[in-house]
């Protein structure tokens, strides 16, 4: 069973973000990696993490398969927030800059994603990973296509 069957297929975007916030709702990868959606508004959105040793790479610092995943999740959900009911999105193409690392010690982390463009068609949106001092960690920009049911 997925989030949208869960909550209800006949939300727009917004109010299913909205909903997911309200109740901590979270896809599985979100329960498995404790990422939370922290706030939802027209094109843009607030995710938020704190990632431990758990994410680890090899070299001691958070993997960027992790980083990856919250900016993928912040540039997707930005896009779901401008959808109606029965509309979707997928990811074409995710392009990340990973500008300094992290670890336990950096602390909470946020993505914050938002819209830049959206036709009926494709959307492009843009990320940056930021730490509670606004320490840009990682960035991110996307080309999503929405789907109508």
């Amino acid at each position: 069973m997925n989030l949208l069957h869960e909550i209800g297929q006949h939300l727009s975007g917004i109010e299913l973000l909205n909903a997911m916030v309200e109740a901590d709702h979270r896809p599985g990868i979100g329960k498995t990696l404790d990422i939370r959606l922290a706030s939802a508004e027209d094109g843009r959105v607030v995710l938020e993490a704190s990632p431990d040793v758990n994410v680890y790479n090899p070299m001691g610092t958070v993997h960027g398969g992790f980083v990856a995943t919250m900016l993928d999740f912040a540039c997707g959900y930005a896009v779901l927030s401008k959808l109606a009911s029965g509309q979707s999105f997928t990811t074409i193409e995710l392009k990340i800059s990973y500008h300094r690392a992290i670890t336990r010690e950096t602390g909470r982390i946020r993505a914050e994603g938002q819209v830049i463009t959206a036709g009926r068609r494709v959307a492009f949106t843009e990320a940056k990973l930021v730490d509670a001092t606004g320490k840009v960690y990682a960035s991110a920009s996307s080309s999503l296509m929405i789907l109508s049911s």
